[in-house]
C-alpha cells in the first residue's frame, strides 16, 4: 500500500501541472475540495486517480492506446497499473444525462496505480501524453 500510494501521489502532482490535463481527483492534492478531511484520517491516499483529459473521449482513447505499461482493464485495483474509461466502458448503457448528472463526464478517466517502478510509470505516462 505504501508504494501504491506513494507513486499514485507522484503521478496526481505530475498530471495536476500537465497542460492536456483538465481536473485530476486525487485526495492527496490541495485542490481536492475534501483533502483536510483526508489528511486528518489518512496516512497514505490510496492508488486510485480519477482524471480529466482536454479533448474529451479522442483523447481519452489516444491516451490509453499509447500506455505500453498499463492495462486496460474495468476492473481496478491489483499491483499492476491499470486504467478505465467507465463512459465507455463499465458505464457504456448508462443514459448520458444519467452520467452527467452523477459527474461521470466523458472525459473521465480512472487509474489505478500500481507499484511499478516510478521512473517507469512517469515515463510511460508522459510519452502517452504526449501522442
Amino acid at each position: 500500500m505504501q508504494r501504491h500510494c506513494e507513486n499514485a501521489q507522484a503521478i496526481a502532482q505530475f498530471l495536476e501541472d500537465h497542460p492536456q490535463v483538465e481536473k485530476v481527483t486525487y485526495p492527496g492534492l490541495p485542490s481536492h475540495p475534501q483533502y483536510d478531511i483526508a489528511k486528518e484520517q489518512m496516512e497514505g491516499y490510496s492508488g486510485m486517480i480519477s482524471m480529466e483529459l482536454k479533448g474529451g473521449i479522442p483523447a481519452g482513447i489516444s491516451f490509453m492506446n499509447s500506455l505500453k505499461l498499463c492495462s486496460l482493464a474495468e476492473s481496478l485495483g491489483a499491483v499492476e497499473t491499470m486504467i478505465t474509461h467507465p463512459a465507455t466502458m463499465t458505464h457504456a448503457d448508462v443514459p448520458m444525462d444519467v452520467k452527467r448528472s452523477i459527474n461521470l463526464v466523458p472525459e473521465l478517466i480512472r487509474l489505478s496505480v500500481g507499484i511499478e517502478h516510478i521512473d517507469d510509470l512517469m515515463a510511460d505516462i508522459e510519452q502517452a501524453l504526449g501522442n
